[in-house]
């Protein structure tokens, strides 16, 4: 009898302990993220993949690469726009020292994954080397989602891997394949329609 008790005891102390790190998970998540914004940035990139197919399939000068770079820029302008304004109307509706703490440390948490990013880009294109972006956005991409894990919905572990391993594999592809229509909506549409879900799951999930 004894020893039963103590299994009980044992069993009860484990239970509470994985309830106390699944409420700490949970204080740690940054509330602002939006599914319906990370649907909206996999939706523009599957369009910006069909305005690249109509227009510049498979770009093989110059002007064809220039035109390439202002699709998905484009698409990254409005993505960014989408989510970091659903971030900043969740602040205005949550606004405390607890929303500025997590927008802060998720700030500060991705930020170096940015600015990788953004210094590529620049650096690739002034230097003609466009068959490298794609690669390099998704291996930036995974290396911010991989910093922010704890932060994010359960799963975002592995769509960081999908952006670390399709990253890898386009860095190395011959050519200019890298830099097919299908290339960006296949990893930023799919990758991040797949982050709303979450997010979503996430919030309906959630405690009102």
């Amino acid at each position: 009898m004894c020893y039963k008790a103590k299994a009980m005891e044992v069993s009860r102390a484990l239970a509470d302990l994985e309830e106390v790190r699944t409420r700490l998970a949970a204080m740690q998540r940054f509330r602002g993220l939006s599914g319906a914004a990370a649907f909206a940035s996999g939706l523009a990139a599957l369009g910006s993949g069909f305005v690249q197919a109509t227009t510049v399939p498979h770009p093989l000068n110059s002007a064809e690469s220039a035109h390439y770079v202002t699709i998905w820029i484009a698409c990254l302008a409005a993505s960014l726009a989408v989510n970091y304004g659903a971030i900043v109307l969740w602040l205005v509706r949550h606004w405390s020292v607890r929303s500025r703490v997590e927008l802060k440390t998720v700030g500060m948490t991705i930020l170096p994954s940015v600015v990788a990013g953004g210094l590529f880009t620049a650096a690739f294109v002034l230097r003609g080397e466009l068959g490298l972006l794609p690669g390099t956005w998704c291996l930036c991409y995974a290396l911010g989602l991989i910093a922010s894990r704890k932060m994010a919905p359960p799963g975002i572990g592995w769509v960081a891997g999908f952006f670390a391993a399709s990253g890898s594999a386009l860095l190395f592809a011959p050519g200019s394949n890298a830099l097919a229509w299908w290339v960006m909506p296949a990893t930023f549409g799919i990758g991040q329609i797949v982050i709303g879900f979450l997010v979503s799951r996430d919030e309906f999930a959630r405690p009102a």
